[in-house]
C-alpha cells in the first residue's frame, strides 16, 4: 500500500512535466506527422505509467486514464482535433485536467439535457439530464452497496456461482462509476467546469444499440467516435459504399476497444494474454451490426416493446459476461487483489488516525 501511494507521489510531477511539454508542443508544432513525433514519447509513456503499480486499483485506473484515454487525446491533439484541440486559447490546468481524466465539458450548460454521440447510427441523441441534476445521495447508496458485495464474498461458497458473478457485474459497474464520478467532481470543484454524464443508468438498456452508445461509460464513446469510428466510416465509405460503411465503423471500434480491454487487463494480472477479453467485444461488434440491420429491415411496427426489449437486452449482456468477460478477470485475480486491497486500505486508515 505504501509503496504505491510513494509511487503516485513520484509520478505525479512527472505527468504534470510531460502534459506541459505537450501543451507546448501544440503552440509551436504544427499540425500533422512532425507533431505525432513529437508526441510519441509522451504517449509511450503514459503506456508505460500503469506497470510502475501493484494496486489493482491503480492499475486498473491509472490504465484507463493514461494508456487509453489519455493517448487517444493526444493522438488526436497530433493533427488539431479532439478535446485538446476544441480550444484554441486553453489555459495549461485546464489542458492536463482534460488530459488525463475521463471527462468532457458540457457543451451548452444552459440546457439540461445532454446529446451523446451515438457510434451506431452516427446521430446525436439529447436525451437525458446531465450530473448536475442527477441525485447526489445515489452515489454514496453505491459506495455502500460496494461495500455490502465485497463483504458478502465472505460467504461466497454458500451463495450459488451464478450469483457471484452477478455480483461481480455489478462490482465493476459501481467501481467505475464510482472512481469516474470522485474524478469528475475534482475537475468540476478545482476548474469549476460543468461536464457530460459518464453513465446513464446502463440496467435500463432496451438494445445494445442504446447500451453501447448511449448508456454505458460515455467518456470511452466520446473519445472512440473521433479517433476510431469516424477514420473508419470515411475509409469504409470509399471501400464498400455510404450503405455498409457504418457497419464496417462500429465493427472496428469494437475491435479497438477490445484490445484496449486487453492492455488494461494486462495491467491488472500482469498474465500472458488469451485474447477472450478481446472477443467479447468483437462478438458484440457482431451482435451490434446484426442489430442495427435488422433495425433497418424491420420497421417500428414490428419492434419489441421496452418491457420485452428491456430484460432481454440485459440478459444477454450478462450472460456474454459470464461466458468471456468475467472469466479474465478471474483469472487474473482482479477481484482477490480488489478485497484485498479494501483491507490493507482499512488497516492503513486505522493505523493513520490512530497516530493522531
Amino acid at each position: 500500500m505504501e509503496s504505491n501511494i510513494f509511487n503516485l507521489i513520484k509520478i505525479c510531477p512527472i505527468i504534470i512535466i510531460s502534459l506541459t511539454y505537450s501543451y507546448w508542443i501544440r503552440t509551436f508544432i504544427q499540425p500533422g506527422t512532425k507533431r505525432l513525433l513529437c508526441l510519441l514519447p509522451i504517449i509511450c509513456l503514459n503506456l508505460f505509467i500503469p506497470l510502475t503499480f501493484t494496486s489493482v486499483h491503480l492499475t486498473g485506473t491509472l490504465g484507463f486514464f493514461f494508456a487509453w484515454l489519455a493517448n487517444f487525446k493526444l493522438l488526436l491533439l497530433s493533427f488539431n482535433k479532439g478535446p485538446l484541440s476544441s480550444q484554441s486559447s486553453i489555459s495549461l490546468p485546464r489542458f492536463i485536467v482534460l488530459s488525463c481524466l475521463p471527462i468532457k465539458i458540457q457543451q451548452n450548460s444552459k440546457t439540461n439535457k445532454t446529446s451523446i454521440p451515438d457510434l451506431t447510427n452516427g446521430s446525436k441523441r439529447s436525451n437525458f439530464e446531465t450530473n448536475s441534476n442527477t441525485p447526489f445521495l445515489q452515489y454514496p447508496i453505491k459506495i455502500i452497496l460496494l461495500g455490502i458485495l465485497v463483504k458478502i464474498y465472505d460467504y461466497s461458497e454458500n451463495i450459488h456461482p451464478k450469483v457471484i458473478l452477478v455480483m461481480y457485474c455489478f462490482q465493476i459497474y459501481f467501481m467505475l462509476e464510482i472512481i469516474l464520478v470522485i474524478f469528475a467532481t475534482m475537475a468540476r470543484t478545482i476548474l469549476g467546469l460543468e461536464l457530460e454524464p459518464q453513465f446513464n443508468n446502463p440496467i435500463l438498456s432496451t438494445s445494445l444499440q442504446d447500451f453501447w452508445g448511449r448508456r454505458w461509460n460515455l467518456m470511452v464513446t466520446s473519445i472512440m467516435r473521433p479517433t476510431v469510428y469516424e477514420p473508419t466510416l470515411k475509409v469504409a465509405k470509399n471501400l464498400v459504399g455510404l450503405k455498409w460503411a457504418t457497419l464496417v465503423a462500429v465493427f472496428g471500434t469494437f475491435v479497438v476497444s477490445g484490445l484496449m480491454h486487453e492492455l488494461i487487463l494486462f495491467y491488472l494480472g500482469r498474465l500472458e494474454p488469451t485474447f477472450k477479453m478481446f472477443g467479447f467485444f468483437v462478438f458484440h461488434g457482431v451482435c451490434l451490426t446484426v442489430e442495427i440491420v435488422l433495425k433497418k429491415v424491420v420497421t417500428d411496427r414490428w419492434r419489441l416493446p421496452r418491457f420485452v426489449s428491456g430484460p432481454l437486452t440485459v440478459g444477454f449482456f450478462f450472460a456474454t459476461c459470464f461466458w468471456l468477460f468475467l472469466p479474465e478477470f478471474i483469472r487474473c485475480r482482479v477481484f482477490v487483489m480488489a478485497s484485498e486491497e479494501y483491507a490493507a486500505l482499512g488497516v492503513y486508515v486505522r493505523n493513520l488516525t490512530s497516530v493522531f
